[in-house]
C-alpha cells in the first residue's frame, strides 16, 4: 500500500501544499498561483486539492500531514517578547492578539476545519507540527544531490529561531547552531527593504537588485555600512549577531523601524513607496548587501567548521538572496552548494513533508547523485483541450504546429526578430522563479529589451534586471562560472571578454544613464554590475524549452534568452491557459506560445470590459 504524505505552510505568506508519495516528490504549488493574490497566506485549499489529485491520493488515504511550524511555540515568542520589551509596544499588543488568540492559539482545531474540506474519511490522519527551521533544513537536504551535508537555514524568524546550522547525513538531520529572535539577518535586511520604500516580505529582491547601482566605493556607501556595524549590529566572527533594538520597531510595533533614529542615524529619511529613487538609498542598499553577504559568508565558514562537510545545503527567505549565494560559492569554503528552489516560506510545505517521512517514519533516503525536484516543475500543467476552450472563450485567433521542432524553429526565428514571447508549457514551476514553463522570453542581444520588458511587459520598475536562461552546455561560454545552475539561485560575472569598457565617470552618472549603457554583447542580462542570475537548462529536465533556445542558437550563434515570470507586477505567475491569455492580452507581449498553439497579438480581438485590469492587483 502506498503511503502518502500531505505538507501544508500557511497563515504567514506564501501558503502552498507539497506531497510525498513513498518518499518521491510528486507535486507541490503555492496558493497564490490558483487564488491568484499574490503571497497568499490563507490555507492551500486549491493548492493541496491539486496535490492530492495529482498525486491520485484521497484525503483519507493520507499517512500524515505535516504543518510547517508550532503554532503554540510562535504563540510564546509573541507573549515572551511583548513581556520583555513591556509596556512598550502596548498598541500593537492590543491590535495582535485577538487574531492570535482567534486564529493561532486553536491553530490544530483551525487547521482539521480546513483538512475536513479535503474530504471527510472514516480514518483520522494524524498532524504533525515540525518546527519551522527543521522544515527548512529538511526541504533544503533530503532532496539534495548529497549524502551527507552541511545545512544552514535563514529567514526572519520561525517559532523563535532565526537561523540554524545543522548536519544531514543518510535519513538524519542534527541541528547544531541556532539564532533567535529578535536577532536576524532575514529582519535586518527587511528593515532596509523597507526603509527604502519597497514592500517587506515582498521586496527584499528589489533591493538586492537595486544595491548594484549603488557606488560601493563612494564615501557615502562605506559610511553607511560603518554604521550599519557601529550601530544596528555586532556581528561575531562566527556570524552569529545581535541586534540594537532601540532602532527598530518589529518586535512590539507596527513598523520596522524606528524612523526618527534611523533618519538621525543614516542623515535621511525613510522613502516613501513609488517615489523617486536618489542615489542616497541606492548606497543604502549597497551597503546592506555588502553586510549580509559578510554574514553569509561568516556563517558558511562556521557551518564547514562544525560540520567538516564539503557540501553546503540552504533554505530559508535569505537563501534566495543570489548575490550572496554567489559571493559564497566564490569563496570555495565549500566543493558543492545546492540550495532548494522553493526556499522561502512555500519550501516549508515540502519540508514538512518530508521531515514526517524521513524522521517520524524513519523511512531511509535514495541519493543517485542527482537531486530530487525535477527541475521544480511540480505544479499543473493543462491539456489541449483546456487551451481550446480558452481559444473558444475569447474567440482567439492560433496557429497550430503538429512538429514541435518547427514550432521551436519559427519560434526562435520571432525572438531573434526582436518580439517578446509568452512561453507556457508543461507543469507550472514550484517556487518564486519561472524556469521555462511560465515565462516571458526576448533576445538578450537586443539594447531595448530590458527597456521594454520592465516598463511595457511586466510594468514595473525601469532599474530591475533580467535572468538569462542559457544552455548547461554553454554556461562557460558567457558567465564566470563553471556548475549548473538550474534554479536561477546564483549571481556571477558575465565573462570579461563579452564586456564593453564603462564611460568615463560611470559611477557618477544618473541611474538610468547608466542603466542603458550598452555593457556587454548581451546587454539585456547583464546587470549594471556586469554579473548576470543564471539560470541553466539542462536537455534532461526541460527538453522543450532548451530544443527552443538550442534552436535560437542554431540560427543567432547564441545559446541564451532573456527570461522573466510571465506575470505583471503585483501578479502571480499565470497557472491555468486562461491565466496566460489575459496577461498576453493586457501588455505589449507580440505571440504567445501555448503547448504547440502559437497566438499572434495583431490577430487578436481586444478582451471585453477589461479597461481597468491594473486595479486587479495590488503592486508589490
Amino acid at each position: 500500500m502506498r503511503e502518502a504524505i500531505l505538507g501544508i505552510s500557511a497563515y504567514y505568506h506564501d501558503s502552498a501544499a507539497a506531497i510525498l508519495v513513498d518518499g518521491d516528490i510528486l507535486a507541490a504549488a503555492h496558493e497564490e498561483r490558483f487564488t491568484r493574490k499574490k503571497h497568499d497566506p490563507s490555507f492551500p485549499l486549491h493548492a493541496a486539492r491539486y496535490v492530492l489529485e495529482e498525486a491520485g491520493i484521497s484525503y483519507d488515504e493520507l499517512t500524515a500531514v505535516a504543518f510547517y511550524d508550532k503554532p503554540y511555540l510562535k504563540f510564546e515568542r509573541l507573549l515572551e517578547t511583548y513581556h520583555a520589551f513591556a509596556p512598550k509596544g502596548l498598541r500593537s499588543f492590543l491590535s495582535a492578539m485577538p487574531v492570535w488568540i482567534k486564529e493561532k492559539l486553536f491553530m490544530k482545531r483551525m487547521l482539521n476545519e480546513e483538512l475536513e474540506k479535503l474530504g471527510k474519511g472514516k480514518n483520522k490522519v494524524p498532524v504533525l507540527f515540525p518546527e519551522h527551521h527543521l522544515s527548512h533544513a529538511a526541504s533544503a537536504f533530503y532532496p539534495s544531490p548529497f549524502e551527507e551535508a552541511a545545512i544552514l537555514t535563514l529567514d526572519g524568524v520561525g517559532e523563535w529561531a532565526t537561523a540554524t546550522i545543522g548536519y544531514g547525513k543518510g535519513k538524519d538531520i542534527t541541528l547544531l547552531r541556532e539564532l533567535s529572535f529578535p536577532h536576524s539577518i532575514g529582519l535586518l535586511y527587511s528593515a532596509f527593504t523597507y526603509y527604502t520604500g519597497f514592500k517587506v516580505n515582498s521586496g527584499e529582491y528589489k533591493l538586492m537588485g537595486l544595491a548594484p547601482y549603488g557606488n560601493p566605493c563612494s564615501e557615502r556607501t562605506k559610511t553607511f555600512k560603518k554604521k550599519i556595524y557601529e550601530e544596528l549590529i555586532d556581528v561575531k566572527e562566527d556570524g552569529s549577531m545581535l541586534l540594537n533594538m532601540k532602532y527598530f520597531n518589529f518586535a512590539t510595533g507596527l513598523r520596522m523601524t524606528n524612523d526618527k533614529r534611523w533618519t538621525e542615524l543614516f542623515g535621511l529619511p525613510p522613502r516613501p513607496a513609488e517615489s523617486l529613487l536618489t542615489q542616497a538609498y541606492m548606497d543604502m542598499a549597497q551597503a546592506i548587501q555588502q553586510v549580509t553577504e559578510e554574514i553569509v559568508i561568516k556563517l558558511g565558514r562556521t557551518a564547514r567548521e562544525l560540520t567538516g562537510s564539503k557540501n553546503l545545503v540552504m533554505a530559508g527567505g535569505v537563501a534566495l538572496n543570489c548575490v550572496a549565494n554567489g559571493k559564497l560559492m566564490n569563496k570555495n569554503i565549500f566543493d558543492e552548494i545546492w540550495i532548494q528552489p522553493a526556499a522561502g516560506d512555500a519550501g516549508g510545505a515540502l519540508g514538512a513533508a518530508q521531515a514526517a517521512w524521513h524522521i517520524w517514519k524513519g523511512k531511509e533516503r535514495r541519493v543517485n547523485g542527482k537531486d530530487s525536484m525535477k527541475g521544480a516543475y511540480l505544479g499543473p500543467a493543462f491539456s489541449k483541450n483546456e487551451i481550446q476552450r480558452v481559444i473558444r472563450k475569447y474567440s482567439a485567433r492560433y496557429s497550430y504546429y503538429k512538429s514541435f521542432d518547427e514550432l521551436a524553429e519559427d519560434v526562435a526565428s520571432l525572438i531573434a526578430a526582436g518580439n517578446v514571447i509568452g512561453w507556457y508549457q508543461g507543469r507550472m514551476e514550484y517556487g518564486p522563479r519561472a524556469l521555462g514553463n511560465r515565462s516571458i522570453l526576448g533576445d538578450a542581444r537586443s539594447p531595448e529589451m530590458q527597456k521594454k520588458m520592465n516598463l511595457k511587459i511586466k510594468y514595473r520598475e525601469g532599474f530591475r534586471p533580467f535572468a538569462p536562461s542559457v544552455l548547461e552546455e554553454d554556461i562557460q561560454e558567457y558567465f564566470e562560472l563553471d556548475k549548473p545552475s538550474p534554479y536561477m539561485l546564483l549571481v556571477f560575472p558575465v565573462k570579461e571578454s563579452r564586456r564593453n569598457p564603462e564611460p568615463p565617470n560611470y559611477q557618477q552618472l544618473e541611474l538610468y544613464d547608466r542603466l542603458y549603457h550598452l555593457r556587454s554583447d548581451v546587454p539585456s542580462i547583464t546587470h549594471i554590475d556586469y554579473s548576470a542570475r543564471i539560470q541553466s537548462v539542462s536537455k534532461e529536465t526541460n527538453p522543450r524549452y532548451w530544443k527552443l533556445i538550442h534552436e535560437f542558437k542554431q540560427q543567432t550563434g547564441y545559446g541564451l534568452v532573456v527570461n522573466t515570470s510571465f506575470n505583471v507586477r503585483g501578479e502571480p505567475i499565470v497557472c491555468t491557459p486562461d491565466d496566460a491569455y489575459r496577461c498576453f492580452m493586457r501588455t505589449e507581449m507580440d505571440f504567445l506560445v501555448m503547448g504547440n498553439y502559437v497566438f499572434d497579438k495583431r490577430e487578436q480581438q481586444a478582451l471585453k470590459d477589461d479597461s481597468n485590469w491594473q486595479e486587479e492587483f495590488e503592486l508589490d
